[in-house]
């Protein structure tokens, strides 16, 4: 019998059986396919030192004309500016104090200090950073008092209290018997906006969330969601543009100073001082917004989903509303016969859930509707259409547009709009939406790979209530496959070498940069990652055969060790809704063997009606890509 050659098709089909699949790829793992073959992903390191705080999940870069190439990052906690590897806070302020109204209590043996500042309008988790301050005389020093800190426990409406730590290494600092002290007469306090959920929060009435949400006695009658935090950030030239979702909408100004470091120690502030200062109407500026976006070819502030003009109440929000700032002028929202300032409203659907810049239009999503907004340079500014109805999206961040096609993630599918909708063929739908938590569908984030291609979205399983796996279609060779990587945020910017991602710890609330498709590893450990084949016949199927060896065709290009390896596994059984086969005297096991850039063959004995081959690594340093490996074997009986 002459060697069968193993070559199987791209990509992975989970939308048929493992026998009906013969000639494909059945499961995955940290794999994608390049050029039709498989290979492992690249890896990942860490690009910051430094942690964000609280859980990412909206990143934009920009370059400005003085060169800087900066990436804001927005957690339920902070807003970050990272320029040159540096994390910078901008998180916007709600209130600063006048010098003197911050003093400082500690007790001997203890890293608790008590603040007692007069109504501060802040709770516990939320952050304060004070400046001003002097020794207690001991180990609380200057140094310690004067950082950014989060608020520990609210002790009455004047006092609450901070865990004191020291300005190098973050660990907590004990206070002793000579701090006596209370900071001095110029401390000042600068308290940021209350910070948001890390995930979306379920539950009725009283105790679903925080303290006194749901009214008091409305026990299980009154169901309650409690969003995570999302921001929405575009540059408006030099500057930065944000919003909290559902909220208010900020701005950050680079400033004309050649050295950046100026400007990345300002907060940002709230666009409608902004407004004030330009002479504006600041009550003008929407006090309430879903999703802020530039439209960058004609220069305008557009707001989707946004309180009318003339209402300065949040209660007032229209969820379908579209309004738009003056041309070149982010602060001017009144409109004007001399402006071009104005607003349309979506005609169908309960709410824009995603508004997003294409080459020529901005794609608006409802919930129920596809809509695209186009600038006509006219008195009218914008026009709107609708382009399909009865679709679904999955999340604010379910879509990514690449090669002048947008592709996204509804309830139950996948969509392509190509200049009209369409749905995406997939061949492991059922793998995808049959193992999802909906509860979390908010987390869906979606991002480009242009480098091999891909669109890669992250998700939830049915059993975690963060991003824990993710999917991957190959929009060049149309091809699909999945794996297991927990990531909250992605972008895949051409200012920067790397695609960007953040992982989150959700224990510490803490969240790691990463460069992805750096290296080969898991950040210095190795990577686990593994493909494995849809069983095939080695004859009729009928007949058993023997095999005896196997050539392998394996390219370890791109390792980081002198001596790269995987296992190569050969699995057998005898009927489709078997078992793999176990170890007795007719038959064989699972039988793994290493392979590495030496092995001309590798000696194995199987005896089976199907087998399944698969591929696994987890070795440092080790890139691999799979050929046309030989199998050789002869008849062995029917029974």
């Amino acid at each position: 019998m002459p060697f069968i050659k193993l070559q199987f098709r791209p990509g992975v089909n989970r939308d048929q059986t493992n026998y009906t699949g013969e000639g494909g790829w059945w499961d995955i793992d940290k794999v994608r396919f390049f050029s039709g073959y498989p290979q492992k992903l690249g890896g990942w390191v860490k690009y910051t030192v430094s942690t964000l705080i609280g859980t990412c999940r909206q990143m934009t870069n920009w370059i400005t004309t003085f060169s800087d190439n900066l990436m804001a990052l927005g957690t339920n906690e902070k807003v970050y500016i990272e320029a040159g590897g540096n994390l910078n806070d901008i998180t916007p302020l709600q209130e600063t104090t006048a010098a003197g109204d911050v003093t400082f209590a500690a007790t001997n043996g203890s890293s608790t200090i008590t603040v007692t500042d007069a109504a501060f309008p802040s709770a516990a988790g939320n952050y304060v950073t004070f400046s001003g301050a002097v020794s207690l005389g001991g180990n609380i020093t200057a140094a310690v008092l004067n950082q950014n800190y989060e608020i520990d426990s609210v002790l009455t409406g004047n006092t609450y209290t901070i865990i004191a730590k020291s300005s190098t290494t973050g660990l907590p600092v004990t206070a002793n018997a000579s701090d006596s002290g209370n900071g001095g007469a110029a401390v000042i306090g600068e308290y940021e906006i209350s910070i948001g959920n890390p995930g979306g929060t379920y539950g009725y009435g009283w105790g679903a969330g925080g303290w006194g949400l749901g009214g008091w006695g409305s026990g299980t009658t009154e169901p309650i969601k409690l969003s995570q935090r999302d921001w929405w950030f575009d540059n408006f030239d030099n500057d930065l543009v944000m919003n909290i979702r559902n909220g208010a909408v900020y701005y950050w100004e680079r400033g004309s100073l050649v050295d950046p470091d100026t400007a990345l120690a300002v907060r940002a502030e709230l666009l409608s001082e902004f407004a004030n200062t330009a002479g504006y109407d600041p009550d003008a500026v929407p006090v309430k917004v879903m999703q802020v976006l530039v439209s960058q070819q004609d220069k305008h502030l557009i707001a989707f989903g946004s309180v009318p003009f003339g209402s300065t109440n949040v209660d007032d929000f229209d969820p379908l509303l579209i309004r738009w700032a003056n041309q070149d002028d982010p602060f001017q929202w009144e409109p004007l016969t001399t402006n071009s300032a104005g607003f349309l409203r979506v005609s169908r659907g309960s709410r824009i859930i995603r508004a997003l810049s294409t080459r020529q239009e901005i794609l608006i999503w409802t919930d129920t509707h596809l809509y695209t907004l186009q600038y006509l340079g006219t008195t009218d500014v914008f026009s709107l259409q609708e382009y399909a109805d009865n679709i679904s999206i999955m999340a604010t961040r379910a879509m990514a547009s690449a090669s002048n096609v947008t592709y996204w993630m509804g309830f139950d599918k996948f969509y392509a709009y190509t200049g009209r909708v369409e749905t995406l063929p997939c061949t492991v739908r059922q793998h995808v939406f049959g193992n999802f938590n909906y509860d979390q569908a908010d987390q869906v984030v979606c991002g480009t790979n242009e480098k091999f291609n891909e669109i890669w979205w992250y998700y939830p399983s049915a059993t975690s209530n963060t991003n824990d796996r993710y999917v991957i279609y190959n929009h060049l060779e149309k091809i699909w496959y999945y794996g297991n990587l927990a990531r909250t945020a992605w972008l895949d910017s051409p200012l920067r070498l790397y695609p960007q991602a953040i992982s989150t710890d959700f224990d510490t609330q803490l969240g790691t940069f990463y460069n992805q498709e750096a290296g080969v590893d898991d950040d210095g450990v190795a990577m686990e990652n593994y493909i494995e084949s849809n069983d095939f016949d080695l004859e009729d199927g009928y007949k058993f055969i023997l095999t005896k060896r196997i050539i392998p065709d394996v390219n370890f290009s791109g390792s980081e060790v002198s001596n790269p390896e995987i296992d190569m596994i050969i699995k057998s059984r005898n009927f489709p809704g078997s078992d793999f086969n176990n170890d007795n005297d007719d038959t064989a096991n699972v039988i793994a063997t290493s392979v590495d850039s030496y092995t001309q063959q590798v000696f194995i004995r199987v005896r089976a009606r199907q087998i399944a081959l698969r591929i696994e690594a987890d070795t440092l340093g080790t890139q691999w890509q799979l050929g046309s490996p030989r199998l050789d074997g002869r008849t062995d009986g029917e029974r």
